[in-house]
């Protein structure tokens, strides 16, 4: 893996930024078109809110895939996480203002509406990850950063909740986001403990 995380060196932050960011115009751009079918600001909505849960899940397997595989994107992750903040905020800021609406509305919906209390609780706490992804934060917060950092660990698990929760149906993809998410997070667990929960939940063999 040494030649690919030579390419990757080469690669510098402000390409990941670009890229990441490009979607986000064009898919609003589409929406404005007609390219979203029928209903242009639940489709935008939800893409918005897909490719949110799809930046976070690079963001959780940046450590595994450097533990288990040797590939290191540590360089890329803050970025990461930014976008990931970004396409968060988009998804919220599409059903605030263009599907809602009426702001007496929100309190009440966030409120009865289970699926978008749990989203509200993700949100809320990626809010300090997003305030505290600068340099002069790291500095000021100390080892308090790192711990602070592991607020995306339950961030993660209320949105893919939340988008399981908000299928219409049974649908298998939100399953599929949920199941990566929380198997990325077992990843994170020391190999002992993994192996040990593993054999817990073995029966004995009563032959």
């Amino acid at each position: 893996m040494s030649a690919l995380n030579q390419i990757f060196r080469r690669i510098p932050v402000w390409a990941v930024y670009l890229l990441g960011v490009l979607p986000a115009p064009w898919l609003f751009y589409q929406g404005l078109t007609g390219g979203l079918g029928a209903d242009p600001i639940e489709a935008l909505e939800h893409k918005y809110g897909k490719l949110a849960l799809q930046f976070l899940i690079v963001v959780l397997a940046i450590s595994p895939l450097r533990r288990f595989v040797g590939v290191n994107l540590i360089k890329f992750r803050r970025a990461l996480g930014v976008l990931t903040f970004i396409y968060i905020s988009l998804h919220l800021l599409v059903w605030l203002v263009l599907d809602v609406q009426a702001p007496g509305q929100i309190w009440a919906d966030i409120l009865k509406r289970p699926y978008i209390t749990v989203g509200m609780a993700a949100f809320v706490l990626t809010l300090p990850l997003a305030v505290t992804s600068n340099n002069f934060s790291v500095r000021q917060l100390g080892p308090g950063w790192r711990a602070l950092q592991r607020l995306v660990y339950p961030a993660a698990v209320l949105g893919g909740v939340h988008y399981v929760m908000q299928a219409k149906g049974f649908q298998i993809e939100p399953l599929i986001y949920l199941s990566v998410i929380l198997a990325l997070l077992a990843l994170r667990l020391p190999i002992s403990t993994l192996m040990s929960r593993f054999r817990g939940a073995i029966p004995p063999d009563s032959a």
